[in-house]
């Protein structure tokens, strides 16, 4: 960001609250791969499934997609709004996720799906959520410390 010319030291390490498209994870090959060979965890009422050291293009350490069933939920209007909390909930949240993982040099991919039965609330999600990001940080180091990297 930069301010009339000038580029201030406090402004340079600000955290960027944005999804971007390079965020998302679109790749079919990708997806069909995290369902074959990834870990999985729940945090009521979001389930995740996450691979790393993936060779991922871009720039950013993670890409993610979040999904909600139809067979839960029949209307497209009822999963839009789910979705987007889960989306809006990420993205505030992110930060710590992406600090740890370009400390370590990695690359992850994620799937988040709901589970839940009955819509949330955003307070919810975005518990839900915080917890989903701080296990996966905890798992994240652990296969490192594992893999001796």
């Amino acid at each position: 960001m930069r301010i009339r010319g000038v580029n201030p030291p406090f402004f340079q390490n600000m955290v960027s609250y944005t999804f971007t498209k390079g965020e998302k994870l679109c790749s079919q090959k990708i997806i069909g791969e995290i369902f074959l060979t990834s870990r999985t965890f729940i945090c009521f009422p979001l389930k995740v499934v996450w691979l790393n050291n993936v060779t991922l293009t871009g720039s950013y350490p993670a890409q993610v997609a979040f999904s909600v069933p139809k067979k839960s939920f029949n209307k497209a209007h009822d999963r839009n709004l789910i979705r987007r909390k889960m989306r809006e909930s990420y993205r505030n949240l992110k930060s710590g996720l992406y600090e740890l993982l370009e400390q370590d040099k990695q690359k992850i991919v994620l799937m988040i799906i709901f589970v839940g039965k009955e819509e949330p609330s955003f307070s919810l999600v975005e518990s839900a959520m915080a917890k989903i990001l701080y296990r996966l940080g905890k798992e994240i180091k652990s296969v490192k410390s594992n893999s001796g990297i």
